[in-house]
């Protein structure tokens, strides 16, 4: 089942150590070739040479391999893995990988992974519930992480569990359900839009919206991870993703990213417009930057190009086109009239009515509609989870 992958595994300081002796025997009679790396800590609960004979490969614990100088380098070891699993996780090292920390082996290789990322938490059932590891627990799984908890499924915000670490079978049938569906759009060639577009008023000052990207960005990676090749045409953005299925075009204006999509539509299966493009620009940009002098300044604005419409215009038989719909009013009636002048095949509506929803945020609540008028309406979720339902939903239409 887990023929071929290549998987590296984590092992945190915890009683349940002792459980990726059971975890690396059952990866290794998949067929996995599995690579163990282990916190310093971890050492007191299991020996490398346990793990290292289970493996058949050499256990990893620091940078330095020996005293001549040689090292393990943490980035090739990240390059090499399809997936790596941290199991156990502990509540230190959750907390380091959730914010950036860097201070041994495992977590430089984590940090410079491409590929999924699975943990199995483990701890006290106190240590779980506290709010800080709540926390990081959530903004893991907005960084594309997916945990295991036993009994539950992937663990969401505000989760009550038992903390005791994933049986090692359950996180081996994980692992194949994930192989199993990540390629179901291996071969499609998917164009993503994300982030804002900003419109020069003169070379300091522009028009622009609050979006992030962060919507778009969790899309293209789902869309990866299900094998698709992805053109994302990005406006500004702090976002960015390292997934060697992504090919990453930033642009700034309407009229970049107008004709960066139209560059790449032809070619496309499926298309995601998910960016917040701006409806209008001033007519004329100022060459030098306007100086406050009267007590009013009027700006000239003229339209952008509508890059929806416009893709909808060119779409052929066997394209799939996914528009945005984020309204304050009249949401449904807007979402609908979008999804028919525009000639998408779904249509993705959020309202800015909704708490948590919209920009600036790492959640969002969607209903999603088709042409024939089906909906689909989801509770508040990550950016992240909303991404996968809206894949799932593309799926279904792209194999209907």
């Amino acid at each position: 089942m887990l023929n071929g992958k290549k998987i590296i595994l984590g092992v945190c300081s915890s009683i349940a150590a002792y459980k990726a002796a059971f975890l690396t025997r059952l990866l290794v009679k998949e067929g996995a070739e599995v690579k163990i790396i282990m916190s310093s800590a971890a050492h007191d609960f299991i020996t490398p040479l346990t793990l290292s004979t289970l493996s058949k490969n050499p256990v990893y614990s620091d940078f330095i391999k020996d005293k001549s100088g040689q090292w393990n380098n943490h980035v090739d070891l990240g390059l090499w893995a399809d997936v790596m699993v941290i199991a156990p996780a502990s509540a230190n090292t959750i907390a380091k990988m959730a914010n950036g920390l860097c201070d041994n082996l495992l977590l430089a290789v984590y940090l410079s992974a491409r590929c999924p990322v699975w943990l199995a938490p483990a701890m006290d059932l106190d240590m779980l519930q506290h709010p800080s590891t709540q926390a990081n627990l959530h903004r893991l799984k907005s960084y594309s992480n997916h945990i295991i908890e036993p009994g539950y499924g992937e663990l969401a915000s505000g989760l009550v569990g038992s903390g005791r670490m994933a049986e090692p079978e359950e996180i081996v049938q994980r692992l194949i359900s994930h192989f199993k569906t990540q390629q179901r759009l291996k071969g499609k060639k998917v164009l993503v839009t994300a982030g804002p577009t900003h419109e020069a008023i003169d070379p300091v000052r522009f028009i622009g919206n609050h979006s992030s990207g962060k919507m778009g960005f969790a899309i293209a990676e789902a869309l990866a991870h299900e094998g698709a090749s992805v053109n994302l045409i990005t406006g500004p953005t702090q976002q960015h993703t390292s997934h060697p299925n992504i090919s990453v075009k930033p642009v700034v204006s309407a009229e970049e990213m107008f004709n960066a999509c139209n560059e790449f539509f032809s070619t496309s299966d499926i298309t995601v417009l998910s960016a917040a493009v701006a409806d209008y620009k001033p007519a004329v940009k100022a060459e030098q930057k306007i100086k406050k002098t009267n007590e009013n300044l009027v700006l000239e604005l003229t339209k952008t190009h509508d890059i929806a419409a416009s893709l909808g215009k060119l779409k052929h038989n066997g394209q799939v086109i996914v528009g945005f719909a984020l309204e304050t009013e009249n949401e449904q009636n807007n979402a609908l009239k979008k999804l028919e002048t525009k000639n998408f095949d779904l249509i993705v509506l959020n309202s800015l009515n909704d708490k948590g929803a919209g920009f600036g945020h790492d959640t969002n609540k969607i209903t999603i509609i088709d042409k024939s008028l089906q909906r689909k309406t989801f509770n508040l979720k990550s950016k992240t989870e909303v991404a996968r339902d809206i894949v799932e939903a593309i799926i279904e239409k792209v194999h209907a």
